[in-house]
Order: structure tokens, then C-alpha cells, then sequence
């Protein structure tokens, strides 16, 4: 570890430690009332009697919530993934496809997903399905566009060799475009998973599946602040963890363009 990186660690853990600092302070000194902000040390046994760390036979059920959500996270974006990498490469190697078809992607993209889950709920009901099927489609447009971006910016004279050497379009994608492509497709997955997170979370709220986003509600509208603030945490350690592991990912698979 550099001396560079050792010091990010400790100015992230400096301000992570007065956060918590100001948190404990604001709950103990009585500045918000403990029924909407509870104490630093509720918030841990919520989570600690919430994933069954504190034994007893009806503990562990933020446990479920939690398996429920992140499921829900990954099974969607492996298919935003998938959509977006495959749509993002058709457009994206042809100008003339991607002229024709870039209006119309500036047009969907800004709609959030959030705002479709009434037609989804319409169209497949009240399901797991449902759900999977918006969080799929708000975490498919980075990975989309950025695919469409990284293909388009292949360099010309590529293509040319490419042409030169008589290969095929499958081929010219595969061996050309795609590892070219690949740092802005990285890129687009991680911001996907970022956002799959946060519409699974508002899904199961919207549509009453099992879930964090569920269990925060429940504990919001019954003002069990420690509970909820549990469930915030276990977000937040979903979100960091999973961008964590993708930057590691990231960083392995784009060994060789380092020098």
C-alpha cells in the first residue's frame, strides 16, 4: 500500500469516525427527539437482533429481507448487463444505426423507472416478476449507452485493418471492439448496479415485496427508528460492498492497458 493510498484510508476513516461522532452526539445531547434519530448504539442491536447475531428463535428476519434484495439487485442488473451489452454493441458498430436509433434512446432514457411501476403493476401485477423486470430495465440504459459510446469510439483505422484482414462483423466485434469498448462497459455496470440497488428498494416499497425497502416502510410507519436506521445501514454496506467487488473486477480485468 502507498503512502498515497494509506492516507486516503485514514482521511475516509476520519470523516466516517465524526460522522458517526455527530450522530452520537445529536441522539445522546436529546438535539432530535430519539423517536425519529435513535442512538448509534440502537441502531447496532436492531442490526445485530435483525440478522439473528444476537440469538433467539424470532430473530434473523432482516436477514431475509436482505438475501431478498440483494437477489433481486443482481438478478437484474446480470440482465441489464446482458440487454445493455448486446443492444449497446448493435448500435454501436453501425453510425448509420446509431443515427437513427439515438433520438429515440434520448428520449427513453430520462424516463425514470420508478415512475413505471404503475404500468408494469398493470401490465404483470402484483409479483417479483414486476419488480425484476423495472429494475432490469432503469439499470439497462448505462450499461447501454455507455456499450454504444465505447463501440463508437473504436478507432477507425481498426476497422480498416479489419476490413483489410477479411473478418467478419461477429469477429471485428469480438476482437477488436469489444476490449476497446470495455472500460466505458465497466463503467456503465457499476453505475447500473448503483441503481438497481435503489429500484429494487423503492419496488418493494411501491409494490409491497419482500425486501429492505419493504421492512424500512414497515418500521418507518410504526416508528421504530432503530429498525428503520438498521435497514438504511445494510444499504449502505450493500452499496459499498458490491461497487467495492466491481472495482476490484475492474481493475483485474484492465490489467493490460496499464504499463
Amino acid at each position: 500500500m502507498t503512502r498515497r493510498t494509506a492516507g486516503d484510508w485514514l482521511g475516509s476513516l476520519a470523516v466516517f469516525g465524526a460522522l458517526v461522532a455527530l450522530w452520537w452526539a445529536a441522539s445522546h445531547a436529546g438535539w432530535v427527539s430519539r423517536v425519529f434519530l435513535p442512538t448509534p448504539e440502537a441502531t447496532l442491536a436492531s442490526l445485530r437482533e435483525g440478522l439473528g447475531l444476537a440469538g433467539g428463535s424470532d430473530q434473523g428476519e432482516l436477514l431475509g429481507f436482505t438475501q431478498a434484495t440483494v437477489g433481486r439487485m443482481v438478478q437484474g442488473w446480470l440482465l441489464a448487463s446482458l440487454f445493455g451489452v448486446l443492444l449497446g454493441a448493435a448500435i454501436g458498430v453501425s453510425p448509420a444505426v446509431r443515427a437513427w436509433v439515438q433520438p429515440t434512446l434520448e428520449f427513453v432514457r430520462p424516463l425514470p423507472a420508478s415512475a413505471l411501476l404503475p404500468l408494469a403493476i398493470s401490465v404483470f401485477g402484483l409479483n417479483p416478476g414486476m419488480v425484476l423486470f423495472v429494475v432490469a430495465f432503469g439499470a439497462m440504459w448505462p450499461v447501454l449507452l455507455a456499450t454504444v459510446h465505447g463501440f463508437a469510439a473504436v478507432e477507425p483505422r481498426l476497422a480498416e485493418v479489419a476490413r483489410c484482414l477479411q473478418m467478419s462483423r461477429a469477429a471485428f466485434v469480438w476482437k477488436m471492439g469489444l476490449p476497446n469498448a470495455l472500460p466505458d462497459i465497466l463503467a456503465g455496470m457499476r453505475l447500473a448496479l448503483t441503481i438497481a440497488l435503489i429500484v429494487a428498494v423503492v419496488g418493494e416499497m411501491i409494490a409491497s415485496q419482500s425486501g429492505l425497502g419493504q421492512a424500512i416502510l414497515l418500521a418507518a410507519r410504526a416508528f421504530r427508528a432503530s429498525d428503520l436506521f438498521a435497514g438504511i445501514v445494510l444499504l449502505g454496506l450493500i452499496g459499498f460492498l458490491s461497487n467495492a467487488l466491481l472495482a476490484f473486477a475492474e481493475h483485474r480485468l484492465l490489467r493490460w492497458q496499464r504499463p
